[in-house]
């Protein structure tokens, strides 16, 4: 017993600040997955049994710090002491004092790439959002934060570096993506030609007045192909003549521990003084990819909204991973209207999601009839905690403003576990730069 509390008392010290005896530690579970390989059990098998959640188990295969009621769980599940499947190491990556890099953030939204960023070890000096309600979001989850409820435009003409007290070339990280509705494909795509597109220029100036050592512009894969290239061309050379060697890849959150389809690209700017020492390399995709299943299930409740009496009836007639076509064919045409004439497959008609596949992009309301997402075991939309859970928000991130705020913030989000894998290696690269 008493070897049980000592084991416990380091488990939580590491847990809670990564710290013993003035020395930085590291938890590994590696005896955990031979343990499972031993008892011919996976990492699916081991969440459903132990009653663990999605997100416990994507910290464990990242050796990342978990509650210690998970790891009590798991040896009452796997009848073994705690010794038999956590080993705390000395963390090699960390020297001394653990390095915390700068960021700041433009067009924040409810924070889900900052949220990412930060976990990823990065110190955040501010963050910008013309958005009310998103920024009340922001401010009730990271009070410390310094949130600025502002157009970007009235802050991208001040001093800069007075304004965010860092010298010019000292910025770690200038993260953001101008909002997608100007880019994406369920909007007009008008692109730099929308009012709202020159506000990629605001980003543009503020890397050139602080000239950060690295940059990670977010936005949908849409803005690769419009007017033919054109746009993107024209950002991408805005971006070279700030000063930038660019790279960029079109990521699918899925891949990385999110379970959602939902493809982002992904531009990444060195600073060309640096290049020969910042060597950044996009994450590897995860072997496993989380679905419905793994989040759904053991989800808080939250505020959502309801189909109407006679849209909810038609959808109980549809099977989960069905659409309009799993119907009777009279029932469907007389739901989809003029619908039923256009063509092409009109998948997102009538669309019921399964357990056993990732949610399809979480949008920004839950009801659209030509992409409605339908949840699996009930006939009703998505609440906003669900679509947060697809986006991997922790449970205690909250949403300020109305219900329909609340979805569109959490639709126009970076996954954070997205941005999580991102920001690590934006990380790792920087640490050539000491």
């Amino acid at each position: 017993m008493r070897g049980f509390l000592r084991i416990k008392w380091i488990y939580d010290k590491i847990y809670n600040i990564g710290i013993l005896g003035g020395i930085y530690m590291a938890i590994c579970y590696d005896r955990l997955w031979k343990l499972l390989i031993d008892k011919k059990m996976n990492r699916t098998e081991l969440k459903e049994t132990s009653g663990i959640s999605f997100n416990v188990l994507a910290r464990l295969g990242k050796n990342e710090p978990v509650s210690f009621e998970s790891i009590e769980k798991i040896c009452f599940t796997l009848n073994c002491n705690i010794e038999d499947i956590v080993e705390i190491q000395r963390d090699n990556f960390i020297e001394n004092v653990p390095k915390h890099y700068t960021t700041i953030e433009l067009f924040a939204g409810a924070g889900g790439l900052a949220l990412g960023i930060e976990k990823a070890g990065f110190d955040t000096l501010g963050l910008i959002e013309f958005d009310k309600d998103a920024s009340d979001s922001l401010k009730k989850n990271r009070p410390d934060w310094r949130v600025i409820n502002e157009d970007v435009a009235n802050i991208s003409c001040l001093n800069l570096e007075e304004y965010f007290g860092i010298k010019k070339g000292e910025l770690d990280l200038l993260s953001g993506g101008a909002p997608c509705q100007a880019f994406s494909y369920a909007g007009k795509r008008l692109g730099l030609e929308d009012a709202r597109g020159t506000l990629f220029y605001h980003y543009a100036t503020f890397l050139q007045k602080l000239q950060p050592k690295t940059f990670l512009f977010e936005n949908v894969r849409g803005l690769l192909t419009h007017d033919k290239g054109r746009t993107y061309e024209t950002i991408t050379n805005i971006f070279e003549q700030a000063g930038y060697t660019i790279q960029k890849r079109i990521l699918n959150a899925w891949d990385y521990g999110v379970p959602q389809k939902r493809e982002r690209l992904i531009t990444i700017g060195i600073r060309n003084d640096l290049v020969n020492r910042i060597k950044f390399h996009f994450p590897e995709a995860h072997d496993y990819k989380p679905v419905l299943r793994d989040v759904l299930l053991d989800c808080p409740d939250g505020p959502g909204v309801p189909y109407g009496e006679n849209k909810r009836k038609i959808f109980e007639l549809v099977p989960p991973g069905g659409y309009w076509r799993d119907i009777d064919p009279e029932i469907a045409k007389e739901y989809m209207k003029s619908c039923w004439d256009m063509e092409g497959g009109r998948t997102g008609i009538l669309r019921r999601m399964s357990l056993d596949e990732p949610s399809l992009t979480v949008l920004t309301s839950p009801s659209q009839k030509q992409t409605e997402r339908c949840h699996p075991l009930e006939a009703r939309p998505f609440t906003v905690r669900e679509n947060a859970r697809c986006q991997t928000f922790p449970d205690d991130w909250q949403f300020c403003g109305s219900v329909q705020s609340q979805y569109k913030q959490v639709g126009n989000a970076v996954p954070v576990n997205l941005a999580y894998e991102i920001a690590m290696e934006i990380h790792r690269a920087l640490e050539g730069d000491k």
